[in-house]
């Protein structure tokens, strides 16, 4: 069963869409974990998920899918699983904070917060994860290698 979750294709989309969301979520919990790129560390950001309504743990999960999940995930380690717990972030995200502003980001600073647009790429990007797996040069492929797929297709 577990060699038929982590099944994946040899396919190098999948293997760049996978660093990219990595990469682009690794930084979102280094803000909230460590401080880093001017985010608020660990208490802090405890603190103000808990003013927003947010239990202790609840925030602690997020910190752990945002910093290890993603560093796990550019590494194609069970890619399905912070796949989604990505997904579930990015839309709890959208309608705690994004939603009331419309689709469009804040580019020209003319609205009061951002849209979710680029919310929308995120989960675009998670399905075809969840979908496909982490594909080439993934730990999940190497974990399962009699479960790749020999096309791009399903």
């Amino acid at each position: 069963m577990l060699k038929e979750f982590l099944k994946t294709d040899k396919s190098p989309a999948q293997l760049l869409i996978r660093i990219a969301l990595g990469v682009v979520i690794f930084p979102h919990g280094a803000q909230k974990v460590f401080g880093w790129f001017g985010g608020a560390g660990y208490v802090k950001t405890i603190h103000a998920f808990s003013g927003m309504g947010f239990p202790a743990w609840a925030t602690v999960i997020l910190m752990f899918t945002e910093t290890v999940g993603a560093a796990l995930l550019i590494g194609g380690f069970l890619t399905r699983v912070w796949a989604f717990g990505i997904g579930i972030a990015i839309t709890i995200c959208v309608f705690v904070n994004h939603l009331q502003y419309g689709f469009f980001m804040n580019w020209f600073g003319q609205q009061k917060g951002e849209g979710y647009e680029y919310h929308i790429l995120v989960i675009g990007i998670v399905l075809a994860l969840i979908i496909r797996g982490g594909g080439l040069f993934s730990v999940d492929g190497k974990l399962a290698p009699d479960r790749y797929r020999r096309s791009y297709l399903l």
